[in-house]
Formats: structure tokens, sequence, C-alpha cells
């Protein structure tokens, strides 16, 4: 059974405080990528190492973020906001203070964690304290507030890098995070769910997996495929997730119960955002790099012209939620991940180092509606594929598994940039995007096939199917 102390401040202090620390965190996903060359300069390091400073953290955060919500069941969601909140505000100062890259990638790896401790226990406190009849408002402006995070991050991170430097994209967290914790201690109420289950076991499966396979796609190119050390993590990270997928069928309590992937939705939805990331992600890593290295722009223009891609969400989204009440859940997503696909196809096609900004824009603009049709309807597809007493599990799911197709696209795709190209000058560096490019529109085509797996509206409107939960994790109604 929950249980919750006293209130300690209404709902608006809860939107509040939840609303900025999921704004951190999911501004750190893509502020650093028009930072990336400005980066190298001032610190050097290969491809390799810009690919961790940005996966460094997306994988943390990836594998700890079921985990970090457990944690926060188990000993208290406020206390575990606040540990979490801690440690990303303290890591962030760690990164603008690195004076190596290796230093930098270690600061970002700590940010993850923090990141996965705090922002899956912001919805939980927030559902905690506000009242059933205004929590649709209440989520819609939260989730409204993460979206301009997403899209505002390459603009935010390319100012900040130009106009004043690099490490202010970092030190931004600091006053921020600093402010947040007394009102935090002081605001949110504190609750429990006591019989939550930790699987430690499981998380350090998948965390090494990851880790192993990754490892190996970031540095093969540079150790060489047939090096032990790449031998090692492809062959080592491989068993554990083998593993880890046996764990979650076997286990009484598994962080990730593999029997949820047996249901069509469940199993379409995510493994097409696993997919989707993967080419996005790695896409907008190579290009947010292009538009600066090759093109010429500033971080400011950069961050700029990306905005077609990234902010198209805010406003195609109304649009595409209509759509997907209207018409269900599985042609909106279908749709939107085609128009990807055509958008970094058709960005693949055009690339050159003299390419004009309007020659970009269509690919642009068509990969922003593609990825506004998408983000849309994603999240009640995954809702609507279980029962409720596992939302909490399947949202948990879903949000890993994007994070873990960031840190596999930026792997994937820098090692086909690695292999066909380089930084030696405008020509290697179209060289080695172009066909990444064309792996990443092949990847959100094969999400767009997945996603048929999800069944039409007519049969989603019975109950799920799946294996009756063997406790429900209830949220806190204050």
């Amino acid at each position: 059974m929950n249980q919750h102390t006293a209130r300690r401040g209404g709902a608006a202090w809860a939107l509040v405080i939840t609303s900025v620390a999921g704004f951190m965190a999911a501004l750190d996903n893509l502020v650093v990528t028009t930072a990336l060359p400005s980066i190298r300069k001032d610190l050097g390091g290969a491809l390799e190492d810009l690919e961790w400073t940005v996966s460094a953290y997306t994988l943390t955060f990836a594998v700890l973020l079921m985990f970090g919500a457990a944690l926060g069941d188990r000993f208290g969601r406020r206390r575990l906001f606040i540990v979490g909140l801690t440690v990303f505000t303290g890591a962030s100062a760690g990164a603008a203070l690195a004076s190596g890259i290796d230093a930098l990638i270690a600061a970002r790896a700590v940010q993850g964690v923090g990141a996965a401790i705090m922002m899956p226990l912001t919805l939980t406190l927030l559902t905690a304290a506000v009242p059933v009849a205004r929590r649709g408002v209440a989520l819609g402006i939260f989730s409204a507030v993460t979206g301009i995070a997403i899209a505002s991050g390459p603009l935010i991170g390319g100012s900040l890098t130009e106009h004043i430097s690099w490490q202010w994209i970092f030190w931004l967290n600091v006053p921020i995070g600093l402010a947040l914790l007394p009102l935090a201690r002081l605001r949110l109420a504190e609750s429990y769910a006591p019989n939550a289950r930790l699987d430690i076991p499981g998380t350090l499966l998948v965390s090494g997996g990851l880790f192993g396979i990754v490892y190996a796609l970031v540095n093969g190119q540079a150790d060489g495929w047939t090096s032990t050390p790449i031998l090692a993590g492809l062959i080592v990270g491989t068993v554990l997730l083998i593993t880890f997928v046996r764990h979650g069928f076997t286990n009484k309590n598994p962080m990730l119960p593999m029997r949820l992937f047996r249901d069509r939705a469940f199993f379409g939805i995510n493994i097409a955002s696993l997919l989707m990331f993967l080419g996005m992600f790695g896409s907008i890593f190579l290009l947010s790099q292009f538009l600066q290295v090759v093109v010429g722009y500033s971080p400011t223009e950069a961050g700029l012209r990306m905005l077609p891609w990234t902010g198209m969400p805010l406003i195609v989204a109304p649009l595409a939620g209509y759509l997907s009440d209207r018409i269900g859940g599985r042609p909106v997503v279908t749709a939107g991940l085609v128009l990807q696909a055509v958008g970094l196809a058709w960005y693949a096609a055009i690339l050159e180092p003299g390419v004009s900004y309007a020659a970009q824009l269509p690919a642009l603009i068509l990969s922003g509606i593609g990825m506004a049709l998408y983000f849309a309807p994603a999240a009640s597809v995954v809702m609507s594929s279980v029962r409720p007493a596992e939302q909490g599990i399947a949202s948990g799911a879903n949000n890993a598994l994007r994070e873990v197709g960031g840190a596999l696209g930026i792997a994937v795709l820098g090692a086909v940039f690695a292999a066909r190209g380089g930084y030696e000058s405008g020509d290697t560096f179209t060289d080695g995007t172009v066909p990444a490019l064309w792996i990443g529109a092949a990847a959100v085509a094969l999400a767009a096939l997945t996603a048929l797996l999800i069944p039409g509206r007519s049969k989603q409107q019975g109950e799920p199917a799946g294996d009756s939960p063997a406790g429900e994790r209830e949220l806190t109604a204050v």
C-alpha cells in the first residue's frame, strides 16, 4: 500500500519544481550537440571522444532510469528526487570545470546517473500533488516544457557556446539546481511504495551489456574491429543482454518484465521508438557538426537552422494528438516515422560541402513534422498496451529504450562516419556523413514497418493482453 507524508506544498509548486527539473534533464540530451566543434577545438579528442561526450549521458540515463524510479518508491520519492538533483547539479559543475575530454566524459556519465534518479520521479511527484480533476492540464504543461527543452537544446547550446563559452551549457544547470533543492525539500510531499522491489541483477546485466556494445561500436574504427577489446565488448555485451532478456522472463520481479513484449502494441511501439531514436539522434549528432565544420555557420546560426526539425513538434503536436484521437495511434505514428525517414533520405541525397540552407530546409521540415507525428500519440499507445497497474513500468521502459536508441544511434552512425570520412576537410566530412544518414533513414524506415504491428483502433478498445501483475504500484493522491 502506498504511503505519503502530510502535504507540504500546493500543486502549483509541484508543477514548477518538477517542470524545471524535467527541463534541465531533457535539455542536456541535445544541448551539447552544437557545442561539439568548440569542445573538440578546446579539449581535443577524436570522434569517439565526442561520441562519448553525448553517449555517456544518454547511456547511464537509459540503463538506470527504471532503477532510479524503484529507488524512489522504496526509500522515498522526494528524498531520492533531491539526491538525483544534487548529483545532476554537482556533475554539471564538474563538466563545466573539466580540463580534459576524459574528465568531461566522466562528468557527463555522472550527470546521467543524477538524471536517471531525478527524471522518473518528477512525474510521480507531480501526479501525487495534483488533484485528479486538474491532472491532465498539469501533465500537459509538464510535457510542453519538456518539449521546449528538446526543441531549444541545439539553439541554447549554440548561443551559450558562441557568446560566452561551451562551459556555460553546463554552468546553466548549477544555479537552477541550487534554487530547486530547498524548494523541493520544503514544498514537495514525501511518498513511498514500500513493497517496491529493486532488481539489482537486472540493472547490472543491462548496464554491462549496453556498455560493452556501445564501447565496441564507438572505438571499433580506432582500435580495429578484430582487436581483443572490441571483440570482447561485442561478445560479452551480447551475452549479457541475452541474459538480461532471460532474466526478464524468469525473475519474479524484473525491472523490465519481458512478457509485456508479447503484446503486439507494446512490442511495436517500443521497438519503433528504439529505431527512431537510433536514426534521429545519430543524424543530429553529425548534422549539427556539419553545419559548423563544413558549411561554416556559427554555433548560434547552426542551432537556429536546426529549429525546423527540433522545434516542429511544438507546432504540429496538437494536430497530431487530434488525429490520434480520431483515427487511432498506429496510422499517425507510422506516418510520422515515414516522413522522418524521407527527411533523412532527402538530406543524404542533397548533402555536399556547398549545399545551401534552402536546399536543406525541406528535409528539416519533413523530419520535424515526422517527429511531431510520432511523439504526440506514442505515449498514449504505450499506456494503452498494458494494464493500469503496469503503466509506470511501461512508461519507464519506453523512455529507457528511447535513450538506448539515442546512444546506439550515435555509436552506429559514428562508426559509419569514421569508416568513410573524417574531419580533415569538408569533402571528407561529407563523405562520412552521407552514408551515415542513409543508415539513419533505413533505421527509421524499419521503425515505420515495426509500427505496423500495433493493432488498429478497433482492436485496442478492449483490455490489453498480458498476465495479471504481481502487485500494483500506486500513485500518491494528495
